[in-house]
């Protein structure tokens, strides 16, 4: 296992699956995410599978994506759902009762890897208590071989957790939180490698305490930096907004510009000149706004995510190759247009359920070192 960042060549890597994908019930750190027209279907089906056919479809394109990987030289592990139907069944705890579970289909959202150490994150959603036992039989593979293997302290998810009803009621401004600083919690996918500098969000999924934790465990090798987007308290990952593509290069969301540190560019989006601010450590680097996605909400259900996965949540091969959505004839030709090698792959049916390319991935093994970029 050896992965510090997320461009280098990539060796071996976990794909999602999204066998016994189940509606979760909505508390209130779900409802931060899953969009206000979905409330009513997720806590009426809470615990019944997704559509047959969106479902089969997506089995699908994961497995494209799987061989693609493949013949580009990649070695693809996928997890085992212990049951089919772990997913659609209630669980109890001494803290918490939750009605049915997720999926496994978002490995990034589970794991991390750091150098040679695989993290078990935290997450912060009821429904995804027990995700993380869909990947234990690889973990206690990559354990065996000689990984280091931690696991972050396992959340009570108790109330104090969590904002009271009515004090999320109507909450829709930056910072306005459904989770307190109880205990640590994050999901994996909210951090960005970039060798020794890893960068991070407070969300309504990771909070201070969590990404403390994190810091902590991953040592002074390390410096994680806090970025500050000035979005909803939808926000949730930063794999879809600041997206690394090689040393010196950086995709970004123009829909969600950083706020963090001096003034680095101006740009342009839906016609109107807007500011980018990134830390100092920046300058000089490429910046690269993502296309404007052609995926439409109104054609292709989006549950808990906003187009912008479709072009700004790809997977790099290499500081060359790409991997991008194959609809998204702009995306393709912008990565041309800026020296890159686009891999396209379908995955729109995948994408209702929350993530692209870089949310069904875990990259465990890259040809990489660990390196300052800045």
């Amino acid at each position: 296992m050896n992965s510090h960042n997320e461009w280098s060549l990539l060796e071996e890597v976990i794909v999602g699956t999204v066998e016994g994908a189940s509606f979760c019930p909505l508390h209130i750190a779900e409802k931060q995410v899953v969009k206000k027209q979905y409330w009513d279907m997720f806590n009426s089906k809470a615990g019944q599978p997704f559509p047959a056919e969106l479902i089969a479809n997506a089995a699908k394109e994961l497995d494209y994506l799987a061989e693609v990987l493949y013949k580009e030289g990649v070695k693809v592990r996928r997890p085992s759902v212990p049951n089919p139907d772990d997913f659609s069944k209630s669980f109890k705890t001494p803290d918490f009762e939750c009605q049915s579970g997720l999926y496994a289909a978002m490995p990034r959202d589970v794991l991390i890897v750091v150098g040679n150490e695989i993290i078990e994150a935290p997450m912060g959603w009821r429904s995804r208590f027990f995700e993380y036992r869909a990947y234990r039989k690889l973990i206690k593979e990559y354990f065996r071989e000689g990984a280091k293997w931690t696991a972050a302290p396992k959340p009570q998810m108790s109330d104090e957790l969590y904002v009271s009803e009515g004090e999320f009621e109507g909450k829709d401004q930056p910072g306005d939180w459904a989770t307190t600083e109880f205990e640590p919690i994050f999901d994996a996918a909210e951090f960005m490698r970039f060798g020794k500098d890893i960068f991070t969000q407070r969300s309504g999924v990771t909070n201070y305490t969590g990404i403390q934790w994190m810091q902590r465990n991953i040592g002074d090798d390390y410096r994680i930096h806090i970025l500050d987007f000035q979005t909803g308290p939808d926000t949730m990952h930063l794999d879809a907004d600041f997206v690394p593509l090689a040393p010196g290069k950086l995709l970004l969301n123009p829909d969600r510009p950083c706020t963090t540190g001096p003034l680095h560019s101006t740009f342009t989006y839906k016609g109107k000149t807007l500011d980018l601010h990134l830390p100092e450590m920046f300058k000089g680097w490429e910046i690269f706004q993502a296309a404007t996605p052609e995926l439409s909400p109104a054609k292709n259900p989006l549950y808990f995510t906003s187009p912008w996965i479709a072009t700004a949540n790809v997977l790099s091969i290499d500081e060359n190759r790409v991997l991008v959505e194959a609809h998204e004839t702009e995306c393709i030709n912008a990565f041309k247009a800026w020296g890159f090698t686009p891999v396209p792959v379908p995955l729109r049916n995948f994408m209702a359920l929350g993530g692209s390319f870089h949310c069904a991935t875990v990259d465990v093994r890259r040809q990489s070192k660990l390196e300052s970029y800045f």
